[in-house]
């Protein structure tokens, strides 16, 4: 799907929503549909008069595990022979500058995952791997947090949804990227101000576009969807106070403090 570089991103202001590119601090504001018919309004609007809002409303927020060699190497993991995913719920999507906030009642790990996250622009249903980049619209930056110590409470059911999908703890923006090619790029986390995370997006073991064509043989994908791609190595928990960085290189960086209840 061919667009022309911009950064799209969503904001409040005066308690309406909108969207538009941003272009250095400020905003240029448009109206219609991101993903189909849109124009600019001519209104300009400065990054510090606005809320950020998610860039997208996705209906789905896929999550990829196990898709570094890297990490599988080092963990000791088969390479996957399909993606292996789940999804994240709505209640749990969080923008730029938000705060990330520890669950209430769970006191154990929680842990950031930079990612790089694919936005779906075109509905797509069991599209054919050479048509899927077709059907991408952009790129964001994700940071997939996770109440690690949840996943294995129960040894007769790992709970990847519940220890993924509490309240902010599926972020992202602060842009979707068009226009960019991000097999070049590096994934970027910062915590805390130091480096804790920095690995190629070349070492994927499904693409973008092999993610979106396989994903899509499972179910349909919307206008807005994000996939996020899966984390490498570097992945630590957070502490109270922690400002956590995630940044992609033609995208941005994408920063929220990690807060107790």
């Amino acid at each position: 799907m061919a667009h022309d570089p911009n950064l799209w991103m969503r904001f409040r202001r005066d308690g309406r929503a909108g969207f538009g590119v941003l272009e250095g601090d400020e905003v240029a504001v448009h109206d219609g549909d991101m993903f189909s018919s849109c124009r600019p309004t001519g209104e300009r609007v400065r990054v510090d008069a606005i809320e950020w809002l998610p860039p997208t409303q996705p209906s789905k927020f896929v999550c990829i595990w196990n898709n570094f060699h890297a990490a599988a190497a080092k963990q000791g993991l088969a390479i996957p022979a399909e993606p292996l995913y789940l999804i994240k719920g709505a209640n749990a999507y969080c923008a730029h500058e938000q705060p990330i906030r520890a669950p209430a009642l769970y006191d154990g790990r929680v842990v950031y995952e930079g990612e790089l996250g694919v936005v779906i622009g075109r509905r797509c249903s069991n599209v054919a791997p050479d048509e899927a980049a077709q059907h991408i619209f952009g790129y964001t930056c994700v940071n997939d947090v996770t109440a690690i110590g949840i996943v294995g409470r129960d040894t007769a059911f790992a709970q990847w949804t519940r220890a993924k999908s509490f309240d902010t703890f599926g972020v992202f923006g602060p842009t979707v990227a068009t226009g960019i090619d991000p097999s070049g790029l590096s994934v970027r986390t910062l915590l805390g101000g130091r480096e804790r995370q920095n690995f190629p997006v070349a070492d994927m073991i499904f693409s973008p576009a092999q993610l979106v064509s396989l994903i899509s043989r499972d179910m349909t994908l919307e206008p807005g969807d994000l996939i996020a791609c899966g984390t490498s190595l570097g992945v630590l928990p957070m502490k109270a106070g922690n400002v956590v960085e995630v940044s992609i290189e033609g995208i941005g960086t994408l920063r929220n403090e990690y807060r107790q209840q």
